[in-house]
């Protein structure tokens, strides 16, 4: 039996097999990979719930953009309804007031109108007065202007009383 390199490499290889073995490096080798396999198992798990979670996140997020949008909408449409009541009462109130100005204007026209015939009635009746005066003075003489001043004055005094 020769002993040449090839016999001394089997040897070594086996006993480097068996203190493998007897070391219980293929259980640590398991027990590593099944760590390593737990790991990575937790972790597939730990995004799917953050997956999950950033799911009901976003779904939560566009319920709420939805209620803020059917909000605002109902605000704006709020807004548009107060405006179209104001913009109403602000012209039924321009009416109003146009109208209360025409009624004074007319008002004020009617009462100048009475106070132009009232003015030239008086006018007229002065003017009426002082030519009655003059043609009375050029007719009447002394004896009728007393005769009608003391009528005048009897009349003046029962009126009086």
């Amino acid at each position: 039996m020769h002993l040449d390199a090839t016999f001394y490499a089997l040897v070594g290889l086996l006993i480097f097999l068996a203190l493998i073995a007897y070391l219980k490096v293929p259980g640590m080798m398991a027990k590593a990979l099944d760590e390593r396999a737990d790991k990575i198992t937790a972790e597939l798990a730990e995004a799917k719930r953050l997956r999950e979670e950033a799911q009901h996140l976003l779904a939560e997020y566009q319920r709420k953009r939805k209620e803020a949008e059917a909000e605002a909408a109902s605000i704006v449409a709020a807004a548009e309804r107060e405006a179209s009541a104001l913009a109403a009462e602000a012209k039924q109130k321009t009416e109003e007031f146009i109208a209360r100005r025409n009624a004074l204007s007319e008002q004020k026209i009617k009462q100048a109108e009475t106070e132009a015939v009232n003015a030239v009635r008086s006018a007229a009746v002065d003017l009426a007065i002082a030519a009655a005066e003059k043609v009375l003075a050029k007719k009447a003489d002394e004896s009728v202007q007393q005769t009608l001043f003391k009528a005048s004055l009897g009349e003046v005094k029962s009126r009086l009383n």
